[in-house]
């Protein structure tokens, strides 16, 4: 039977984030996240196959990542904060999900979710600044001028959950029913989330008043009494993502918790506001490539010592042959060389198209609410393209892996090795839900024919 979710206390931020209330004070310099990031899937690579076997819900994974300060990276500039942009969040994505994929999805969807305010809030409405010298409000009175990112930040935040409205076979989603002399709403119905609903402080959400009509996004508290999560079982990857089952039983919604509204009629969407699934999937585009990525890698470092394994027996050099030549070692073998070379290809491809698809969506974001529909067609075909070459990328590597590092000295992970299979599975399970054929389709009619993709927010 469901329970409501209670969260363990995590340990202390030591980051320059800031407590509650008051302005973030992080650095200006945007090139202290790589090293910061870098540190932190080093970190996570130690362990990353035990806590894997072990499937548990990823507290301890979210205390690194706020410990590291990253889950408030993406923060739009203002005149008391400095954040960076989403080309920064994109490689931080990257770099955590080639050391465990798992954590990157995590931070994906928070970072995706924590522009929802941007997105579906009003047009041209830039949040209120804080003011410094002015005395500290409480409550809803102080969070009601803040863009949702903002307050991520300053509260150290993860967020979860999906604004994307349901599909027709999945049911009729969330409903809203207006809250009797409050002004508010009550939150009603059942979900499936695919990360971080088991460890999110709050969840972000999209449901339709009366089950009809626009989706209003909503932020809602996951300890409130009425809110029971069910954790994902028997996943066959992406393990320690967080993905569950949620139900809502008559949770008020206050009017300052409403984010913004998606209109039922696409054609009174606007081109920014269609920005949001894209902007997930290529993040969710990113931690497959650095699924590819670090299994190609983990890959090298076995067959680099596997190579020198023989020489270090055999002294110097190894042991010579009748000619006084040195032995061919694994570096050496032709068919080696051929199978590594195809899978540094296919990665390098698929980097190249992801960051092209990385510029594009930037430059999207930037232009905000003067984004055109022709601009937001060439997103999303760049998108879709980065997402179609990175699934198949991800799958062919971590496949070819398995097959290549099949018997050798240090890779299984029974004897301490990484464990490649969970890099196969990780990229299966990522990629399952993605129809490469679909999204083919619509690039090949936009090339052809110079068809603009629907503007849905279907993800």
């Amino acid at each position: 039977m469901s329970t409501p979710r209670k969260s363990p206390k995590r340990p202390a931020v030591r980051t320059a984030s800031a407590p509650a209330g008051r302005a973030v004070d992080r650095p200006a310099d945007d090139e202290i996240w790589p090293r910061v990031t870098r540190e932190l899937a080093d970190d996570l690579a130690v362990d990353a196959l035990t806590r894997d076997r072990a499937g548990k819900a990823p507290f301890d994974e979210v205390a690194r990542l706020q410990e590291a300060g990253l889950p408030a990276l993406l923060t739009a500039p203002g005149p008391s904060r400095r954040g960076a942009g989403w080309r920064a969040a994109c490689a931080v994505v990257r770099e955590i999900s080639a050391a465990d994929s798992s954590v990157g999805e995590l931070l994906a969807h928070h970072y995706a979710l924590s522009w929802s305010s941007r997105f579906f809030g009003p047009a041209h409405e830039a949040p209120a600044p804080r003011d410094p010298s002015a005395p500290e409000a409480s409550g809803a009175a102080r969070r009601r001028p803040l863009a949702l990112d903002v307050c991520t930040a300053e509260e150290r935040w993860l967020l979860a959950g999906g604004v994307e409205p349901p599909r027709p076979a999945t049911g009729p989603g969330l409903v809203l029913t207006p809250a009797e002399g409050s002004g508010g709403w009550i939150l009603d119905g059942r979900r499936a989330f695919a990360s971080g609903v088991t460890v999110a402080d709050r969840l972000v959400v999209g449901a339709r008043p009366g089950g009809t009509g626009d989706l209003l996004v909503v932020l809602v508290d996951p300890a409130h009494p009425g809110v029971f999560t069910d954790a994902g079982t028997d996943r066959v990857g992406q393990r320690l993502a967080g993905a569950g089952t949620v139900t809502f039983d008559h949770v008020p919604v206050p009017p300052e918790h409403v984010l913004g509204v998606l209109p039922h009629d696409e054609h009174a969407v606007a081109p920014f506001t269609t920005l949001a699934p894209l902007a997930l999937r290529l993040l969710l585009t990113q931690v497959g490539l650095g699924i590819a990525e670090g299994a190609l890698a983990e890959a090298r470092d076995i067959s680099r010592a596997d190579q020198a394994g023989p020489a270090s027996a055999g002294g110097a050099g190894g042991p010579a042959t009748a000619d006084g030549a040195a032995p061919a070692g694994a570096g050496d073998d032709p068919y080696l060389l051929l199978v590594y070379g195809e899978l540094a290809t296919a990665a390098h491809a698929a980097a190249a198209v992801v960051e092209r698809a990385t510029d594009a969506l930037a430059r999207g974001l930037h232009a905000e609410w003067s984004l055109t529909p022709e601009e937001r067609a060439d997103i999303s075909v760049l998108v879709a393209a980065a997402e179609t070459v990175t699934g198949r990328a991800a799958v062919h590597v971590t496949t070819r892996i398995l097959e290549l590092v099949d018997g050798t000295a240090g890779a299984d992970s029974r004897a301490g090795g990484p464990g490649f299979d969970r890099f196969w599975r990780n990229a299966r399970a990522l990629t399952a839900a993605t129809r490469a054929d679909h999204r083919l389709r619509d690039i090949g009619d936009h090339y052809l024919n110079g068809t603009h993709a629907r503007l849905t927010l279907l993800a």
